[in-house]
């Protein structure tokens, strides 16, 4: 349970390498999809996630500490988002969704982690509140997939 500040910064700062890792996996995606719905799509993460690290970054900076800027190459591994690259150049959009689903389910449990530390209450909101939208981008590209799949089996 995070009790102390620097707790609390660090399980932030965690989150803020999850969507710095997540925009950046989104904006490789973009580039491995034909489909103008699905660039749409990714696009729109893309920014979704660039926000939720800005405003992460400010609840740090309000909390007196130093905001993490960008992901790292051990997050990135961690979290799920390093096989988007190899993905892409085969423009196969179904192992592209695949890919973002498991960098999603990365996010999702980084999230539901940090749910169960004893945030305050105003980063407490901020990340019930981004983690519903993780929630539901990750389910929709779970969906998207299994969609793509069945009809490429048909």
């Amino acid at each position: 349970m995070a009790t102390t500040n620097s707790d609390t910064v660090s399980t932030l700062n965690n989150l803020v390498e999850t969507c710095k890792d997540g925009e950046n996996g989104f904006r490789t995606a973009v580039e491995g999809v034909q489909k103008s719905d699905l660039k749409a799509l990714f696009n729109n993460y893309m920014q979704q996630r660039a926000q939720f690290a800005s405003e992460l970054q400010s609840e740090v900076r309000r909390l007196g500490g130093d905001p993490e800027k960008t992901g790292s190459v051990a997050a990135t591994l961690h979290r799920g988002w390093i096989n988007i690259k190899s993905t892409v150049t085969g423009m196969d959009e179904t192992a592209v969704l695949a890919e973002c689903e498991r960098g999603e389910d990365s996010a999702v449990k980084n999230y539901q982690e940090a749910m169960r530390e004893n945030l305050p209450a105003e980063a407490q909101t901020v990340v019930q509140r981004q983690y519903i939208l993780i929630k539901e981008a990750h389910d929709r590209i779970r969906d998207l997939r299994d969609a793509g799949s069945s009809a490429a089996s048909k």
